[in-house]
């Protein structure tokens, strides 16, 4: 027996993370000592943020932390068990009747990520008789959901509605879901979503998409694409996020009250895991009222959108203003990585996003905006890109 507890899969490990290496694609945890925000302490260094999904700068907002505080104060930390043991509470029910006034559905269900809402819901409304279409450049959630929902799955290639439309007419199954982002996390760009819509119609297919990187960033109350488009009642399932433009953590689904009720009887994810924190459950209210109720910070963030957009393109890059996310493609992950690299040099946090998150040959530098981000900051960033000549 090896003297090295766990010795065998010690050496696994160590096989695979050589491999990483020798690949570029080895990860490291890099811990803040600061909050999130436009600027942030990182080893010793205050740089300027460009790598959070923080969209509208919600996750230090005085009031939504004191909205977490003061359900702290009453609730304590930790939930105690999932929601339907004992871990349910008010703050839970009033939550969920906000978002869903928020999102103009029946209802909704929250789970603890973006992930648990994607596989827990896909896992809970399709099996092995049933067929999913899904695009090819989804969330690894929305990937690993259709996986674990055992469906026949089936990828079309990505925003290609007339490939989906051949895929429903050529695959019988007894439940057909198409299952798509409507802003695509890596490249910005947003699903041809009333296409898709129709195609769905045409062809009697339910609907599900992730509102995870539109949510408070698109729409004229923030509640992502599907309010932009008018086409929230022609959607079957939308998720959204609580943990980027609402600043907090967790996720939920807003849908029918029967998909709802009938989801937290399947979703394993939401069954059997411990149920969010009250305290995270009043951060994300209170979050909602901003968003809705004070379109300003949403303003802001089209502003700086609209800014840097047009400085991309000045430098030749491809930079429509259709979401907060612009990727920076570079190629090969050694370059994304020193890019990366040169970009902290100068101040600025961005980060390279290297496969399998994204595909081969298209490692990046992926800038994220905030509403909270200062044109200067803006700038500087895109002076920095430009003596890279990249």
């Amino acid at each position: 027996m090896s003297a090295r507890a766990g010795g065998v899969v010690t050496a696994w490990a160590e096989e695979g993370l050589d491999a990483l290496k020798a690949r570029g694609l080895r990860r490291y945890l890099e811990p803040l000592d600061s909050a999130q925000g436009p600027l942030v302490r990182l080893g010793g260094e205050t740089l300027v943020n460009f790598a959070s999904n923080d969209y509208l700068g919600l996750a230090a907002s005085p009031t939504v932390r004191a909205a977490a505080a003061a359900a702290l104060e009453a609730h304590g930390v930790g939930s105690g068990a999932s929601r339907l043991v004992v871990g349910d509470t008010s703050v839970h029910q009033r939550l969920e009747a906000r978002l869903a006034a928020f999102e103009h559905a029946e209802a909704v269900l929250l789970f603890n990520s973006g992930y648990a809402a994607n596989v827990g819901t896909l896992q809970a409304l399709v099996g092995p008789e049933d067929a999913v279409f899904s695009d090819a450049l989804n969330h690894a959630s929305l990937i690993d959901g259709c996986r674990l929902s055992r469906a026949r799955t089936v990828v079309y290639p990505h925003s290609d509605v007339e490939a989906l439309e051949r895929a429903l007419a050529s695959t019988p199954a007894r439940r057909r879901l198409v299952v798509t982002d409507t802003v695509f996390s890596m490249d910005g760009d947003l699903a041809p979503l009333r296409d898709i819509v129709q195609v769905c119609q045409a062809h009697g297919a339910a609907l599900l998409v992730d509102e995870a990187h539109a949510t408070g960033v698109l729409g004229e109350r923030g509640a992502g694409l599907c309010e932009a488009l008018g086409l929230e009642e022609a959607v079957d399932v939308r998720m959204g996020t609580l943990s980027k433009s609402l600043g907090g953590l967790g996720a939920y689904i807003a849908a029918s009250r029967p998909v709802v009720d009938f989801v937290l009887q399947r979703a394993r994810p939401l069954v059997y895991s411990t149920a969010l924190p009250a305290a995270l459950c009043a951060a994300a209210e209170a979050a909602v009222d901003i968003v809705e109720r004070d379109d300003a910070l949403r303003a802001r963030l089209w502003r700086n959108i609209h800014r840097f957009s047009k400085g991309l393109r000045e430098l030749g890059f491809a930079a429509e203003p259709r979401s907060a996310v612009f990727p920076v493609i570079v190629g090969e992950p050694e370059r994304a990585v020193a890019a990366s690299q040169a970009l902290r040099s100068r101040g600025l946090l961005v980060k390279a996003i290297r496969p399998p998150t994204v595909p081969e040959g298209t490692s990046r530098l992926r800038f994220c905006l905030s509403a909270a981000h200062t044109e200067g900051q803006l700038d500087l960033a895109l002076a920095a890109l430009r003596a890279l000549n990249l």
